[in-house]
């Protein structure tokens, strides 16, 4: 899926390829281990594995059920990664004794305290982020830092990145097919991770969707889209007078909210529903909400009004996993950045909430997708 950006530079040149010198992840915790219980929690370090690779090499040397594991999100395969998990603290000594095995296979045990309860997915803070870009031109360096100091205030667009759905992008297509009783996975935490890339894949076309209407609103004056609304790709659900328009075009941010949205308190908090457009977006523009797509599915707390009609056309009612509400727009903290002309390479820092990708936001950054590189 072609992904639509915010920023308005030129697309800049460079080359980035995940690798485990190239990028770095680390898990920010959301709580530290209390000391007692009958849990461990295990700091790891693991190179060229993803997280579903590393549990089962984990289950097979400590002689545990992978379904005993523990661990707070997913990490990426091509990179050095920082992450928790947990075991039962019954096989603290094990870990101990097998701490050389696993180092070998990529896995190096950092630290170790017990804990009263498992690691559930979502129990983190959130992630920071090391990026090295190379064949990077001075000139070039100079578009992403002028591009970076924009991104530090305006946040960016909150896709799922592209390894969400697999190394060939299909993963959301076997979901759907699960759901059309056209594939048949014993395997109910394979099923889970397909029909969530399904979920993920409905999100980032809706996000695409207001991403557009979103642009037009930002590029064409309120007598251009009242006049020739159908033309721009204006859903009909949007009143074309030109009152409505302009009380859109004065919002600051580019991500225009419709009355019936569903907002949700930022970084975190509870969800509403938007009635006054003007007082939220305010609210927006300082932080202190973002807009939310939905992750359909039952349980959903669904948009109402105009932003409903929008929203509707990428739920799946067949879904019967627990539906959610992901956050459209996510601002970068704690960004910072090194330029080395003498190897046109530059070190890119930054950390973001939970559930949002580095790719992404690099993307946001280049103002094109990674593919180009």
């Amino acid at each position: 899926m072609r992904k639509l950006f915010h920023l308005t530079h030129s697309p800049i040149a460079c080359y980035f390829r995940p690798s485990v010198r190239d990028f770095v992840v680390r898990e920010i915790p959301l709580y530290e281990p209390s000391g007692a219980g009958e849990h461990l929690i295990v700091l790891v370090r693991k190179k060229e594995l993803s997280t579903f690779e590393m549990v089962e090499i984990l289950s097979n040397t400590l002689g545990l059920k992978s379904a005993q594991i523990g661990y707070a999100g997913l990490k990426d395969k091509h990179a050095t990664t920082y992450q928790y998990l947990s075991i039962p603290r019954s096989f603290e000594s094990k870990l101990s004794a097998c701490s050389a095995s696993l180092n070998e296979r990529g896995i190096k045990v950092l630290e170790h305290r017990a804990h009263t309860n498992k690691l559930r997915v979502g129990h983190l803070r959130g992630n920071s982020f090391f990026m090295r870009l190379k064949k990077l031109t001075p000139l070039e360096a100079q578009k992403a830092i002028n591009a970076l100091e924009v991104l530090k205030d305006s946040g960016f667009a909150n896709y799922f990145g592209d390894q969400r759905f697999g190394r060939d992008g299909q993963n959301y297509q076997e979901g759907e097919k699960i759901l059309e009783n056209l594939r048949i996975t014993r395997d109910k935490k394979i099923a889970r991770f397909l029909l969530s890339a399904y979920q993920s894949h409905l999100f980032n076309l809706w996000l695409l969707e207001r991403m557009r209407l979103s642009a037009m609103i930002e590029t064409c004056s309120p007598r251009e889209l009242a006049r020739n609304a159908r033309g721009y790709g204006v859903p009909d659900c949007v009143l074309c007078d030109e009152g409505v328009l302009c009380a859109l075009k004065e919002q600051e941010q580019f991500f225009k909210l419709l009355r019936g949205d569903v907002a949700v308190h930022y970084p975190y908090g509870r969800a509403f529903v938007i009635d006054d457009v003007g007082i939220e977006s305010a609210r927006f523009s300082k932080r202190q909400i973002a807009p939310s797509g939905a992750l359909c599915g039952k349980k959903l707390i669904s948009a109402q009004g105009v932003a409903l009609e929008i929203e509707r056309a990428f739920v799946d009612t067949r879904l019967r996993e627990v539906g959610s509400r992901r956050y459209a727009w996510v601002w970068a903290q704690d960004v910072a950045y090194t330029y080395k002309p003498e190897v046109a390479q530059m070190e890119l820092t930054f950390s973001l909430p939970k559930g949002s990708y580095a790719t992404i936001f690099l993307e946001t950054l280049l103002n094109r997708s990674l593919s180009q590189s």
